[in-house]
């Protein structure tokens, strides 16, 4: 396991989301006893850290992204010595810990929002959030902005202000104009860090700053849809004051040994604008979602390659690849329907159903040329199972936001949340001793389980077990990119990624010795339609 200082420039990162990770105690929703139990299978996959999303305490309105004290551990998942126990386990094993930090808003139910709405207009207590009086008579919106789940972003308060809420309603935005919402974030990274993380993945980082005169900005803002470079800057996005504030951070972070961290997720293009977020004296990583964005076509992706490449390098930063997480579609299913699909934000049983065979065909292909690139990675949980989305899942059990603000038209994240499947016989596939599962699991989950894949050749958890294995051995986070004439192929150090997206096989060079393949070559020794082989010639 990765050891040295900058042990994040060629870093796998794997994402556990904690209600569906592993439950002990047999509630239904998983915790950090689970997560602690199973971090052997982790070690033995053979990423590198893991990252968390978060467990701290919150009424759940959006699965946690709701934080009410930044400084605890919800009960659902334990206590703060069950966090400290996670996180000595996860060294003792070699991997790194990196949670997740929301600063961009809190809980309606954090200490401070609730001193806020007794304080009163024109109190210190609502500076520390965004609270303005309603146009006309006072009872409309202070400007046209809109949630990103859906209906208004302002929510009008028993006095007659209304305040600022980009996403759930119960989730009032903070003001980073307020010195002391700054010092309360850099006291809240060091209480992290001094119990031995080793590194933070901040949630919506383009959003902490909003244009100080609120303009009116009627353009759509949707759920992790990024935004349109060529449209009108929008005023609550990707604002130049954020720079300074991940400054600051960056020299808290420094202070401690041991390389710790700063990941952005920032839905921002292009991609010279996102490498702003990663400069030296800024954050680590940021997360690449115009790879995840991209088509499963050959030249999209190269070009989305390339500019990631380019821009990163600029900067001196690394570049990150993922093609999953907890807020989009499963690639496996992602990549079951028609190439050039738009991609969904959720998928219900009266939709339009993905290709299940194939999906998983094209996700297999889609890790390998992924794994195949230099710089870090990130899993989502589950995908080294080869999951799907959930696309059959009864709307009654949705919890997500935005299916409720959306009026019912956007399906939501449920369906890539379900909690795993560990062993095919077992209650709950093992996600806990009992039956009892927060969402519910599908029935085909017993095919996919890890007790039916460990050991068999040509498993998905195989083929992620021996991908990462030879990306290590190979030093590819650490090499570089060199196209190939002819098909999708490019060398990264000694080793050849081919990737066919045509119709046709596709003839490897003479002499290849093939180390991995997605799916097996055909009678002769061809690369198969939707298949990744890695080869030294």
């Amino acid at each position: 396991m990765l050891q040295n200082h900058d042990w994040w420039r060629d870093a796998v990162i794997y994402q556990v989301y904690p209600r569906s990770f592993a439950d002990s105690d047999g509630d239904g929703m998983g915790d950090l006893p689970g997560i602690t139990g199973r971090l052997p299978h982790l070690r033995e996959l053979g990423v590198d850290a893991v990252w968390l999303s978060p467990f701290y305490p919150s009424p759940q309105h959006d699965a946690g992204y709701d934080v009410a004290d930044y400084r605890g551990v919800d009960p659902r998942f334990g206590g703060l010595g069950d966090a400290d126990k996670l996180i000595t386990e996860a060294h003792h094993l070699g991997l790194k810990v990196i949670v997740d930090l929301v600063p961009n808003h809190t809980s309606s139910e954090h200490a401070w929002f609730q001193a806020a709405l007794a304080a009163g207009p024109g109190s210190p207590e609502r500076e520390r959030y965004i609270f303005r009086d309603g146009e006309g008579a006072g009872d409309q919106p202070p400007n046209s902005w809109k949630s990103v789940f859906g209906g208004d972003a302002w929510e009008r308060t028993p006095d007659g202000q209304w305040y600022l809420h980009l996403f759930d309603v119960s989730q009032p935005d903070l003001n980073w104009d307020n010195p002391e919402v700054r010092e309360e974030f850099l006291s809240i990274l060091r209480f992290w860090l001094d119990r031995g993380v080793d590194g933070f993945r901040v949630d919506v980082a383009h959003g902490l700053v909003k244009e100080r005169n609120l303009a009116d900005w009627t353009n759509t803002s949707t759920i992790l849809g990024g935004l349109d470079p060529a449209g009108p800057p929008p005023p609550m996005w990707d604002q130049e004051g954020v720079h300074e504030i991940y400054q600051s951070w960056r020299r808290v972070l420094d202070e401690y040994e041991g390389g710790r961290i700063l990941v952005a997720e920032a839905w921002v293009a292009p991609a010279s604008r996102l490498a702003r977020y990663v400069r030296p004296d800024e954050m680590h990583q940021a997360f690449n979602f115009p790879y995840l964005d991209a088509p499963w076509k050959p030249a999209e992706l190269r070009q989305v390659i390339d500019d990631s490449l380019a821009a990163n390098n600029a900067v001196g930063a690394t570049t990150t690849w993922v093609l999953s997480n907890h807020d989009v579609v499963r690639h496996a299913s992602r990549l079951g329907f028609p190439v050039g699909t738009p991609r969904v934000p959720g998928i219900g049983a009266e939709d339009p159903q993905p290709d299940t065979a194939l999906g998983l065909r094209r996700a297999r292909a889609a890790t390998l040329l992924m794994l195949g690139l230099p710089g870090s990675a990130y899993l989502y949980q589950g995908e080294e199972l080869g999951l799907p989305e959930h696309t059959t899942m009864p709307d009654e059990f949705r919890e997500d936001p935005a299916w409720e603000r959306s009026g019912h038209t956007e399906r939501g994240r449920d369906g890539c949340r379900v909690p795993l499947p560990w062993e095919a016989d077992a209650p709950s596939y093992g996600f806990g001793p009992a039956d009892a599962s927060w969402l519910p699991q599908p029935a085909t989950w017993a095919e996919y389980a890890l007790d039916r894949q460990q050991g068999v050749a040509g498993s998905t958890w195989e083929l992620y077990h021996s991908a990462l294995g030879l990306r290590r051995e190979h030093g590819l986070g650490r090499g570089s990119v060199a196209w190939q004439d002819g098909p999708f192929a490019f060398r990264n150090g000694d080793v050849l990624v081919v990737t066919n997206f045509g119709a046709e096989p596709v003839e490897l060079p003479a002499g290849a010795r093939v180390l991995l393949s997605s799916e097996p070559l055909d009678d002769d020794g061809r690369v198969p339609t939707d298949v990744t082989v890695w080869a030294v010639v």
